[in-house]
């Protein structure tokens, strides 16, 4: 693998760790600032917000500039979000910082799927992408952890400050290692959006915002879940969500490794068995080990389902694939927030903290159901295709 998807690793490590840390500091950012835990949460919504808006926007912006330097803007924008956020005086600076970060978010994992797959050989796209995505599930693992660790330690501020140099690694990292892209020739905006007109690029939106929701329906109440219902110590939340995202980090190599050679059968897979350990969590969750195997599988499957899905996106948005794989990332957080919501709202009509992983199994089983419908559509169009090309060369035998 080239060593420019390590550059691009690192800056989804930056990345990566700054979305989901906050979720740890929330309670010293708000008595810093002297608001409540819910208005803190803002920090969280405004960011997955911004990701949403923010990935066509920065964009459909970048189609002047080269990839390369695209990405550069992207990581000094998410430099100066997270420095704005270590200085912030009061909470709306704080926040503003945050959505300043967020707006670089889904334009860089869009712009660099695209760079990924561009620097390897048609067979190895998937892989490539997954080399990138590393970045944000390794975050889980180390960056998230570490970095509220420090944040409970040595201050909230410390933590961005840390991360905005991580910032500057990756900028560093793409302006040495990323080679120069030029734009492709005579590709503008209306190119990209019309991608949006092709069927399978919308199915592999819809398949990302419920597959990877069903995964945060779940995710998102794992605290109140593991203590009050499987008896962990509050203490012990960290740990998990620590295997949840090593789960994470091996779901995405082996949606890397197999996407390349059995995209659709991987997906089948995939979404079947989150659906049904999303189900049978609603089980488990009363049984420690049997909980922490499930948070694991959990993130393993939800996580191989992003190569191919993104993969699929850039094969399917022919010769304009910038602007589609941006929304797709965008794609995630919407899910992630639909998710949330719901599951919200299954515990509030008093079904209880394990609710959510009913709506979870039923988010990816829906997005398994799309997937048979995209695999139907693709047998009916090349089934068409050749049915065109035969009428094509038996009309050429008559002349």
């Amino acid at each position: 693998m080239p060593l420019a998807l390590l550059a691009l690793a690192v800056g989804a490590f930056g990345i990566g760790t700054t979305e989901f840390v906050i979720m740890g500091l929330l309670p010293e950012v708000a008595a810093d600032f002297g608001v409540t835990i819910p208005t803190a949460g803002l920090l969280v919504t405004g960011y997955a917000l911004g990701v949403v808006l923010g990935a066509p926007l920065m964009t459909a912006l970048g189609t002047r500039v080269s990839r390369k330097r695209m990405l550069m803007l992207l990581m000094g924008l998410f430099i100066a979000g997270n420095l704005l956020s270590a200085l912030a005086p009061d909470f709306s600076v704080m926040l503003a910082g945050r959505v300043v970060a967020s707006l670089a978010h889904g334009a860089f994992f869009g712009i660099g799927s695209v760079v990924a797959a561009e620097l390897v050989s048609p067979e190895k796209k998937a892989g490539a992408i997954a080399m990138m995505f590393t970045g944000l599930t390794v975050a889980n693992v180390v960056g998230v952890p570490l970095g509220t660790f420090i944040g409970q330690t040595a201050g909230w501020r410390a933590t961005f400050f840390i991360v905005a140099g991580l910032g500057v690694l990756g900028l560093a990292g793409v302006a040495k290692l990323v080679p120069e892209m030029p734009k492709p020739q005579g590709v503008r905006l209306r190119h990209e959006l019309a991608a949006f007109k092709n069927a399978q690029v919308l199915l592999a939106m819809a398949m990302t915002v419920l597959g990877f929701g069903g995964v945060f329906a779940a995710i998102t109440y794992i605290s109140p879940m593991m203590t009050e219902v499987a008896g962990f110590a509050d203490s012990s939340v960290t740990w998990l969500l620590v295997l949840f995202g090593a789960g994470m980090v091996g779901g995405n190599l082996i949606g890397g490794r197999y996407a390349d050679r059995r995209l659709m059968p991987l997906l089948y897979v995939t979404l079947t068995a989150l659906a049904l350990v999303l189900a049978l969590f609603t089980v488990t969750a009363h049984h420690k080990v049997l909980a922490v195997v499930s948070i694991v599988l959990i993130g393993a499957l939800g996580f191989a389902t992003v190569p191919p899905l993104q993969k699929r996106v850039l094969d399917h948005a022919h010769g304009a694939p910038t602007l589609a794989s941006a929304v797709n990332i965008g794609a995630f957080n919407l899910g992630n927030a639909l998710a949330a919501w719901l599951g919200g709202m299954v515990i509030a009509a008093g079904m209880g903290l394990t609710a959510p992983n009913w709506v979870g199994a039923a988010l990816a089983a829906s997005a398994l159901v799309l997937a048979f419908l995209s695999a139907a559509l693709e047998r009916r169009d090349k089934q068409a295709a050749a049915e065109a090309t035969a009428d094509d060369r038996v009309a050429q035998l008559v002349r």
